[in-house]
């Protein structure tokens, strides 16, 4: 990539900027003669100083800082650090860190990232993204903060969750990160806290829900498609209210998905496949019984259920394997007041109160939190769930690490160490015995990175829930028994590259197959894939004046 940048300029372009590594013949070249120390590193020794840096730093938040800040001057080392380092530093730049980096946002802001698009930019959001510099976008993030992790309504704030998530779209798959968009719609939060803090940067105004919401999102979508046509649009972190809506609006009409009903859906659905290899069950002989009846857990439910269907089941029978629990008790038919995602799931069964019962009712194979309720699994339904399976499913999967239903640990102790473990946020290995057992992250960067470079690779037109399963499927598919053995349902993050151009390729398999591409299909889908991956050194970045 060339460009035309010299001096002050090119030091404060992140995209092109190396710092010290650049040599005298670029200094020379690029007018840097006395605007860097003589010394000439390379990228390992500036990495060693990134590192040693972090490794001092006194909290996460303060890790946070320094790894964005990189970011914004120097993208290259950031991203190369990011990929090398990236068991370290995944919890960083995204769950659970970045949490409470959207809580902190007007306190730690230190430059813009991204487009803000608020309610005082109706009718003029086609300037909003003329302004964008750079002309090709491929992956759009966009999120109104509603619904941030399980931390609620932040507004602005939320910016944190594109930006984080954009990163690991180019640190797990290798998308390249100037092809990337982090957006935040703000229309006001409910949030008091936020709005009486005199360093929030968002609109300071309740939170809009009306008309004036569907039109800023409508112009949002359209100035993209006219300026980016055919990118990929995910949706992240809007409330209930919206998201299966804003889906079910879009995802006939443009090239997107949303990452809280379908990416959780997918890794969810992988995770339940590599558990059913411990357990030795089918998914046809599962009962899975959700606590919480929002997007992560309906929209898993309705990939289960299409996963059944396609395997020959009826939709009616395999949406019976499925069960929730919600605020108001176990969801059953005759109950007042459900909502049309939530009916679907109203199986014929008395009322139940509360989750111990249910538990106690229904007799799951699987229990799965997806309810933002700190310890909501108590000690009771855990020894319930290894009374009634010797080897009981259970997934904790609320973010941050604070917001979990329960730890590792408690699971494991629970059921004398015979949980099939997952959580959405990471935990430590929990020693037992003579052994360690080493808990799977059902993380959704395990899906949509890779999902996303199998669109970007063909320039996919739409995004289908059958992309998920078969993403879900080659994830099931990357687990090794070593990672089984240990504990662990997923694999290791450390190959996540590896497990992302997986994903990839058979995705690009299934466009192709499903005529939804829109170029040719090559002879080599893996050339495809590896030809489309960015991968961060400086000897990629040859410049000239």
């Amino acid at each position: 990539m060339t460009h035309s940048l010299t001096g002050v300029q090119l030091l404060q372009d992140p995209r092109f900027n190396k710092g010290t590594a650049f040599s005298c013949e670029e200094r020379r070249a690029f007018g840097l003669r006395g605007l860097l120390p003589p010394g000439i590193q390379d990228m390992k020794t500036q990495m060693e100083r990134v590192l040693g840096n972090f490794r001092r730093k006194s909290d996460d938040l303060e890790r946070y800082i320094q790894l964005i800040s990189l970011q914004d001057r120097n993208e290259t080392l950031f991203y190369r650090v990011l990929i090398d380092h990236i068991e370290t530093m995944m919890p960083i730049v995204y769950t659970p860190t970045v949490g409470l980096a959207c809580q902190k946002h007007g306190h730690i802001y230190r430059r813009p990232r991204g487009l803000f698009i608020s309610l005082d930019d109706l009718g003029a959001v086609r300037e909003c993204v003329a302004n964008w510099p750079n002309s090709d976008v491929r992956v759009i993030v966009v999120t109104d903060g509603e619904r941030i992790l399980g931390l609620g309504d932040l507004g602005a704030s939320g910016m944190g969750i594109p930006v984080g998530k954009l990163a690991l779209y180019t640190a797990c798959a290798g998308i390249d990160p100037r092809t990337c968009l982090p957006v935040t719609i703000d229309v006001g939060t409910d949030n008091q806290t936020m709005l009486d803090d005199p360093l929030y940067l968002g609109l300071r105004r309740r939170r809009e829900r009306g008309p004036r919401f569907d039109q800023l999102i409508g112009e949002f979508i359209a100035a993209v498609q006219e300026r980016w046509p055919g990118c990929l649009v995910q949706f992240e972190d809007f409330a209930n209210s919206n998201a299966f809506r804003l889906l079910d609006q879009w995802r006939d009409k443009i090239c997107c998905f949303n990452d809280d009903i379908q990416g959780t859906a997918s890794v969810t659905l992988a995770g339940l496949l590599s558990a059913l290899r411990v357990t030795g069950g089918t998914l046809a002989d599962s009962r899975i019984l959700f606590l919480g009846a929002g997007e992560a857990g309906i929209g898993t439910g309705d990939l289960v259920t299409a996963s059944l269907v396609a395997s020959g089941m009826a939709e009616a029978e395999a949406r019976k394997r499925c069960w929730f629990v919600d605020s108001s008790g176990l969801i059953v038919q005759g109950r007042d007041r459900l909502t049309a995602h939530k009916a679907a799931y109203a199986h014929a069964h008395p009322p139940i109160k509360d989750l111990l019962s249910a538990v106690r009712a229904l007799k799951p194979t699987a229990l799965v939190g997806v309810s933002g309720q700190t310890r909501a699994f108590t000690a009771d339904i855990l020894t319930e769930m290894g009374r009634i399976n010797e080897r009981p499913i259970i997934f904790a999967l609320s973010n941050p690490t604070s917001k979990a239903e329960c730890s590792a640990e408690e699971a494991y102790v629970a059921t004398s160490g015979r949980a099939v473990f997952a959580s959405g946020s990471p935990f430590a290995p929990v020693p037992w015995g003579d052994d360690l057992i080493s808990p799977g992250q059902c993380n959704n960067a395990y899906i949509f990175p890779g999902l996303g470079l199998g669109v970007v690779a063909t320039r996919a037109k739409r995004v289908t829930d059958e992309m998920f399963i078969v993403a879900a499927e080659a994830l099931a598919q990357q687990v090794a028994h070593g990672d089984l053995d240990c504990g662990r349902i997923f694999p290791a993050l450390s190959r996540i590259r590896q497990v992302s151009r997986a994903i990839a390729i058979v995705v690009a398999e299934h466009i192709f197959s499903a005529d939804l591409a829109d170029i040719p299909r090559p002879r080599d889908l893996g050339k495809l894939i590896d030809e489309t991956v960015y991968e961060p050194g400086y000897g990629q970045q040859v410049t000239d004046a």
